[in-house]
């Protein structure tokens, strides 16, 4: 505790509550958090200063636009480029919608390149680019327009706020046929249930081949994958559209702002009904009489013609005694159907009692 002790950095050493604080110390532990209350006290407190400025009107969470007066470090050092393939069928429509989306990155200072050839597009920064982040909203620009959606939607991805995800659905199922069935939930009926999600979670979707893409803000986005993901393990989304609907209500009570919601949500779970096992072979349980010898075997095909006799018959004789069988059977069925065709000529007896008709009400 000399004269170069500096205040600023000055630390109290306090023992950790293993230690044992022997009485000399406390002392001198006292005066150190003494020292260090004091010190606290004569900080210059920034909080308590009045801000004019600070009103409730402002929205502090707003993501201001990036401007090119707000880059002060002017051009990049390096060049950032993205590049990706786009199918067959998508090459018609890219060649007439490129001057829409060169136009919109011209905004932004990205330069874009269509190839016919490879099947290829390209973003890359220029020495006009000022904001960071714009080559990374041309990244994910190319590969929604991959990706099958419409050029006029693809272009808001280089809105502020506005974020694409791109959910890959074939390898959560395995058997192709319940996986087309599975995807058709997400559409439903002409298309409904696709209308419901994008209305209540502010998103765009597109279900096109083995992936869904979506579009909108990161809430709703997070939303829609957890849905899509649920679809494709066999939860149906109408579910999560009645859960997403009370929300949307109780989000409307101030009173309810600060309170769990867990009571209010519909809790779906599966029913599964408890089948009772049946036995494949049903044994006698009677109780027996304890015989230490073995049951004696089965009898064995060759052991039941040796019985009969038939098993020291000849060839032909054999023959003759199936065929004299075959006819004797042929003969009891040709006795039954004969009765069979007989019964119809039977006349009814007499004297019985005729059917009562029924007769219609009068209206």
């Amino acid at each position: 505790m000399g004269d170069n002790t500096d205040n600023s950095t000055y630390q109290p050493s306090i023992p950790s509550h293993s230690d044992k604080i022997p009485l000399q110390e406390v002392d001198t532990i006292r005066r150190d958090i003494t020292v260090a209350v004091s010190y606290r006290e004569l900080m210059p407190s920034t909080h308590k200063k009045e801000k004019p400025w600070d009103t409730d009107d402002i929205d502090k969470w707003k993501i201001e636009q990036f401007k090119p007066e707000d880059n002060l470090g002017g051009t990049f050092t390096d060049e950032s480029s993205f590049m990706t393939l786009f199918p067959k069928y998508r090459e018609v429509y890219l060649k007439e919608a490129w001057p829409l989306i060169t136009k919109a990155l011209e905004k932004t200072g990205i330069a874009c390149t269509l190839d016919l050839v490879e099947g290829s597009m390209m973003v890359k920064t220029t020495r006009k680019t000022f904001d960071p982040a714009a080559i990374l909203n041309a990244r994910d620009l190319i590969k929604l327009l991959a990706r099958s959606v419409p050029a006029p939607q693809a272009v808001k991805i280089l809105d502020d706020g506005v974020a694409c995800d791109v959910v890959k659905i074939r390898n959560l199922v395995g058997n192709k046929v319940r996986f087309v069935k599975r995807r058709q939930r997400i559409l439903g009926p002409e298309g409904s249930t696709l209308k419901a999600l994008e209305l209540l979670t502010e998103t765009y979707i597109l279900v096109h081949g083995n992936t869904v893409s979506v579009m909108g803000p990161y809430k709703g986005l997070k939303e829609v994958r957890r849905i899509i993901e649920d679809c494709m393990a066999n939860i149906h989304p109408i579910y999560h559209i009645k859960e997403l609907m009370i929300k949307r209500e109780l989000a409307k009570d101030p009173e309810l702002k600060n309170e769990s919601w867990d009571r209010f949500l519909p809790n779906f779970r599966r029913k599964t009904l408890s089948k009772r096992r049946t036995p494949h072979a049903i044994t006698d349980k009677t109780k027996k009489t304890y015989t230490p010898f073995p049951p004696a075997p089965e009898k064995s095909k060759v052991d039941k013609q040796i019985e009969t006799g038939e098993y020291f018959l000849g060839k032909q004789a054999k023959l003759q005694a199936a065929r004299a069988e075959r006819q004797e059977q042929q003969k009891e069925r040709k006795v039954e159907k004969a009765k069979e065709r007989a019964a119809d000529f039977v006349p009814p007896e007499e004297g019985g009692e005729r059917p009562k008709k029924k007769r219609r009400k009068a209206e």
